[in-house]
């Protein structure tokens, strides 16, 4: 779970794992199933908004991905393969 909020493709070895449980457990099975219907309907949602809200959800999304980023690097430190430019603390 700690992939999730971290940069990477947190919520998409999750749900690999639920592929793989779902083949055993039967909770599992059930878990994957409600995760397959709601992002089916937030996926038909966003679908039929307008532009300017895709454009938004978008913006909001990559702005909470970069906060996420900048927190994680700040509780971890940057590494030392970031070039000096990059506009980070160290």
């Amino acid at each position: 779970m700690a992939t999730i909020p971290l940069p990477g493709p947190g919520w998409l070895t999750v749900i690999a794992g639920l592929f793989l449980l779902a083949t055993e457990f039967t909770w599992a099975e059930r878990l994957l199933d409600f995760t397959r219907r709601h992002v089916k309907r937030w996926t038909e949602w966003v679908g039929a908004r307008p532009v300017w809200v895709r454009l938004l959800l978008a913006v909001l999304t990559a702005a909470f991905v970069y906060g996420v980023v900048v927190v994680v690097l700040h509780l971890t430190g940057v590494p030392g393969w970031v070039p000096g430019w990059v506009p980070l603390w160290h």
